[in-house]
């Protein structure tokens, strides 16, 4: 399917601010970006960079004033996400090196504490593919998917304690079991076509048979229509933008996903 995506961003600025931007979907192996435009207003010199994790970073320092930020891409993604029941675990010795900082705990996602209870869930489900999906079925069903519920990043741990979190919490959590049994897993941030309330979303992925696979707790069911901005290992690593100094907050923010083409 074609979508196009599209943010708009305003922000009023009372003295020159930095701001780190990641905006910009980039052509992987579940997309591919036909076109893409990004705009600043007034205009502003601005560095591309690629970070760690290989997300396109745009840096600026935003003149006093009203800054107004707009990004629009078309893109050709999956009609449904793949499901791959029988997909095997990668045993750690063959995992690719890069895919090795996917195992580990991080901020907002303590994988050392839930060895227990990932086993718990996924006893009896063959290791790998399986295990995954018996995680996200087990989030979907425990976890209530309360938009709006929190407005700032909150922990794995703190996930399960309050039983309830909007979608960035509820990835964290799954992050957290799959990383408990060896499963590489990393968070997403990007757009969901005919998501309600639309808003930037997150969801999460996870490394079994050989390559990447979406799991997305918050919505019934496998569904396509995924486009990925930011990859990370927790949502500290995948804000649409940071600004350092006296703090900012959008005066004005919208997104839109449409599709234009089967």
């Amino acid at each position: 399917m074609w979508l196009r995506v599209s943010c708009n961003l305003v922000f009023e600025i009372e003295i020159p601010t930095p701001f780190i931007l990641m905006l910009r979907p980039r052509s992987g192996a579940q997309q591919w970006i036909e076109h893409d435009e990004f705009k600043i207003t007034p205009n502003t010199p601005i560095t591309e960079f690629t970070d760690d994790y290989g997300n396109l970073c745009q840096r600026i320092l935003a003149p006093a004033g009203q800054l107004s930020i707009y990004t629009t891409a078309d893109v050709e993604t999956s009609e449904v996400s793949d499901l791959d029941f029988g997909a095997p675990f990668v045993e750690i010795q063959n995992l690719p090196n890069d895919l090795l900082c996917y195992l580990l705990p991080s901020r907002y996602c303590e994988s050392d504490r839930f060895n227990d209870l990932a086993t718990s869930i996924t006893a009896n489900y063959l290791p790998g593919f399986n295990q995954v999906s018996a995680i996200e079925d087990w989030l979907r069903n425990t976890i209530s998917f309360i938009p709006g519920s929190t407005a700032y990043p909150i922990s794995a741990t703190e996930v399960y304690n309050k039983q309830c979190g909007v979608c960035r919490d509820l990835a964290h959590l799954g992050i957290a079991l799959c990383r408990s049994l060896s499963i590489p897993a990393r968070m997403v941030v990007g757009y969901l076509h005919e998501l309600k309330p639309m808003d930037m979303h997150a969801w999460f992925e996870a490394y079994v048979g050989g390559r990447w696979y979406t799991f997305d707790a918050t919505q019934n069911g496998p569904k396509g229509g995924y486009v990925a901005i930011g990859y990370g290992l927790d949502a500290a690593d995948v804000a649409v933008f940071n600004q350092f100094g006296p703090a900012v907050y959008p005066i004005h923010q919208e997104f839109k996903v449409e599709r234009i083409k089967c």
